[in-house]
């Protein structure tokens, strides 16, 4: 039975508190960045959050996910131990990846975050390899591949997809579309802007969703899950969304002044669709949560996002003659 099952308020509880835990994290690290404490890229999620958050929320602890350059909110949905995350940004030991990876290679194998890396397209054949694996195993486990739109002009993408279909495994394919791939708009990468229908020369079941509408998310991927679970996979998932901040750091251009790449009208309007205000008023319209009890969670999540950076300051960085340590052969 799933989590949520007859609980609504438990439910979006759950949702609202998980978007502000990525938001206030994402937002966090942009002063240290500013301040060169923080010295990888990071990539940041902010106005994504609607995406991980109903994704993961219908997902079992065993359910793999898969990452990208862009996945501290995959990362923090799944569960994801946010001190450890903060503190791999920071590249402490005592990071996730023990300050190894930085912001673009994030895991959590205990909570199903298998891995996130920064070549464009370069987790989706992993994560089907793992459906396969499941399926081999008879597992009943899920695994979820989380892309942008800048991956689906990648052949592993198309390759991916033909050994899914052909093999009919557990994998949801998501495309997280914010119709930039980098700093180059949609309109200028594709003829054809419908992402999802790029499954259905596969006889892939395809659906395009509005990826700032948590509460339509969750409700897709619980169809979509059913599918898998029942051995009709795989799924194709398009989520259409928008970044707030740059392709890398605070801003389009990397810690300077916002000024040509994205049109500042586009910007305000994508603001009005932000997902995480316009849940509060879902949750005020339908009197699920009071604005004294969303306060109460922001507050809390401050908390812990302030207690994490503290962690991570307070950690120490790898010891040079520890650099070879954690490297496989």
């Amino acid at each position: 039975m799933n989590l949520w099952e007859n609980n609504l308020k438990g439910l979006c509880e759950h949702l609202y508190r998980m978007m502000v835990r990525i938001r206030f994290c994402e937002e966090s690290f942009i002063e240290p960045i500013l301040q060169k404490q923080i010295k990888c890229p990071v990539h940041l999620c902010s106005g994504q959050e609607a995406i991980a958050a109903g994704i993961c929320a219908c997902l079992s602890g065993k359910d793999y996910i898969w990452g990208t350059h862009r996945s501290h909110g995959h990362y923090l949905a799944k569960g994801g131990d946010l001190n450890a995350l903060v503190a791999e940004v920071y590249g402490k030991e005592t990071g996730c990846s023990r300050g190894r990876g930085g912001s673009m290679h994030i895991c959590d194998p205990e909570k199903g975050v298998v891995g996130a890396a920064p070549i464009v397209a370069g987790t989706i054949s992993l994560a089907m390899g793992a459906a396969l694996a499941s399926k081999i195993r008879k597992e009943n486990r899920v695994s979820v591949s989380f892309f942008g739109d800048g991956a689906t002009g990648e052949g592993v993408l198309f390759e991916s997809l033909n050994f899914a279909a052909i093999y009919n495994l557990p994998v949801l394919f998501v495309c997280e579309n914010n119709l930039y791939s980098t700093h180059m708009p949609i309109s200028k990468c594709r003829p054809n802007t419908e992402i999802f229908r790029i499954a259905e020369p596969f006889d892939i079941y395809s659906i395009r969703v509005d990826g700032n509408a948590v509460m339509s998310v969750y409700q897709e991927t619980k169809k979509c899950l059913e599918l898998l679970k029942n051995g009709k996979g795989p799924v194709f998932m398009e989520c259409l969304t928008y970044r707030l901040r740059g392709h890398v750091g605070p801003d389009d251009n990397i810690q300077g002044k916002h000024i040509d790449i994205r049109k500042e009208a586009e910007v305000e309007a994508w603001r009005e669709k932000d997902p995480i205000p316009n849940f509060e008023t879902y949750l005020k319209d339908k009197e699920i949560l009071s604005d004294s009890e969303m306060e109460g969670i922001r507050t809390e999540e401050m908390g812990r996002i302030d207690s994490a950076h503290e962690y991570a300051k307070n950690s120490p960085f790898p010891k040079p003659e520890d650099l070879e340590r954690y490297v496989f052969k």
